[in-house]
């Protein structure tokens, strides 16, 4: 263990600073498809029941007006975060009528190309910008690995420990600044050590053969249906064939915050050719992309991790970080567990704070020459093959078994969970880790080793398989009927979405090509 790590756990162990680790700030969305009865893609609109896409604060949709996504609000306790997510999933089962919602991340045996219906969300101004920007994903990409579904975790770190973070550290520049230098930090770590979260929390090992629809592979066939690779965690996290050339030399740099803002910057003002042979309208004159730059938005970059503030109506997210700095991190390569209602437990968000908070605390030097592209191949390489014994990763040069990184790694999170433990008055983080050391002991217990002896033992399909898990979380949910105060609460929330897209869609003055004009020329870094 690092002796900065050791220095700072010894300060936050301080009586006037333990309780600060109580207070961290936890959000999760998930994502999942609407599919019907007979386990294909639903191709309703989306609910009228569950509000609008556009502007509910806890459900909207991602890519397709069948990929459903739910957003819980922050709080100090992850169950707090947990049980609102279940209060959202009860409620859209009460709207859902015949649907159900998949459970899986690697999606449902899905319809041609042209029938999956993109996201829908009105006529307003902004409505038909998040409209033609999920076109420009359509075209650049592709439909179908829009829909793969997964979680995002939020979390940040109290604000009242930065300042006592920031005079330990001697660092005289402003609040603002040193919050958003220690949140890259973050960020750094995360990129060094995701591979673990791959290993421990992967549960896609396979996925519906339809879904590849022709393209060439490495995968292996399970059976006549399912195709699969025998030691991977996550093929959700895997370039699964799919190539962006585009974003392929597009890696920010996370020396600091100025760096990575203005790296994405470029990627949103940068031509791109082949997009500017497609141009932003067909020939009948239609918008199909936003523009014809490497990104359309700073959001269309597909990142493990990302620095977030919550932005102001009309703000875009660069803008936001510019102005006022690094407020949360958001986890992106979550895959939903099958085995679970909500996707993700408690020992999951719990173990997830500790490591996050170890990503916090520990050193976090810039990444070095190669010590960058080592990050990525370790990552890929544990998506892929995860689980062979043996399995080797690099490290400052070399290589090192991954059971031995992980037993390391997991030695000093521990301390961290201690910590944290210490703060709550109890042993729950502790337990959550005792979990994960079982896994790297035997990884029969990892969530993508369980999803295919499943597969296995009951001769299924993936699409089967994940079908049944459908129905028994949906009887799960079935048989928890939101209270009343609930259900008035979200019916309440649904009616006031609708109308405030319908106030958005009245109130609208600008005719559209010249918005999106306006919303382009708004990004001035």
């Amino acid at each position: 263990m690092s002796a900065l790590l050791t220095h700072r756990l010894a300060l936050l162990a301080e009586p006037s600073h333990l309780p600060l680790l109580s207070q961290c700030l936890h959000g999760i969305e998930r994502e999942c498809l609407r599919v019907d009865a007979r386990g294909q893609l639903a191709m309703t609109p989306h609910p009228a029941a569950l509000g609008s896409a556009l502007t509910h604060p806890q459900i909207t949709t991602d890519y397709s007006e069948a990929l459903l996504e739910f957003i819980t609000g922050t709080d100090s306790d992850p169950q707090n975060t947990l049980a609102e997510l279940g209060a959202i999933h009860r409620f859209t089962y009460a709207k859902l009528g015949e649907e159900f919602l998949w459970s899986p991340s690697m999606p449902c045996p899905l319809p041609s190309e042209a029938d999956i219906p993109i996201a829908e969300y009105g006529s307003s101004n902004i409505g038909r910008l998040k409209h033609v920007y999920r076109q420009g994903l359509a075209l650049r990409y592709g439909k179908t690995m829009q829909c793969i579904a997964g979680i995002h975790y939020n979390f940040s770190l109290p604000e009242a420990l930065w300042p006592v973070l920031r005079a330990d550290d001697g660092d005289t520049r402003s609040a603002q600044d040193y919050r958003s230098t220690r949140y890259i930090g973050v960020i750094r770590n995360f990129r060094r050590y995701s591979w673990l979260l791959m290993y421990l929390f992967g549960a896609s090992p396979a996925l519906d053969a339809s879904f590849l629809r022709g393209r060439p592979h490495q995968l292996e066939a399970l059976d006549a249906d399912t195709l699969y690779l025998p030691y991977a965690t996550s093929l959700r996290m895997s370039d699964l064939g799919y190539q962006n050339n585009a974003q392929a030399g597009l890696t920010p740099c996370y020396d600091d915050l100025a760096s990575y803002t203005e790296s994405l910057f470029r990627a949103v003002s940068t031509p791109y050719a082949p997009y500017e042979a497609m141009g932003t309208k067909d020939a009948a004159g239609n918008w199909q992309q936003l523009n014809t730059n490497v990104l359309q938005i700073e959001n269309e970059y597909y990142s493990n991790i990302r620095p977030k503030r919550v932005t102001a109506t009309g703000e875009r997210p660069l803008q936001a970080l510019r102005a006022r700095g690094i407020q949360y991190i958001e986890v992106r390569c979550l895959d939903i567990n099958p085995f679970l209602p909500l996707g993700i437990d408690l020992d999951e968000a719990r173990f997830l704070d500790a490591f996050l908070l170890f990503c916090a605390l520990d050193e976090s030097p810039c990444l070095a020459d190669g010590e960058c592209g080592a990050a990525t191949d370790n990552f890929l390489t544990v998506v892929k093959e995860g689980r062979r014994p043996g399995l080797k990763l690099q490290r400052c040069g070399g290589d090192v078994l991954l059971s031995d990184w992980a037993n390391q790694l997991l030695d000093e999170i521990g301390q961290v969970a201690a910590l944290l433990d210490r703060s709550h008055g109890d042993t729950r983080h502790a337990d959550a880790l005792a979990k994960q050391r079982a896994k790297v002991v035997d990884s029969s217990l990892t969530p993508s080793a369980r999803v295919l002896d499943e597969l296995r033992r009951s001769g299924e399909s993936f699409s089967q398989f994940a079908m049944r898990q459908t129905l028994v979380h949906a009887d799960y949910f079935r048989s928890q009927a939101p209270s009343a105060s609930e259900l008035d609460q979200f019916e309440s929330a649904a009616h006031q979405s609708l109308e405030r897209q319908a106030e958005m869609e009245a109130t609208d003055e600008l005719d559209f090509d010249s918005f999106v004009v306006e919303y382009q020329r708004g990004l001035s870094l």
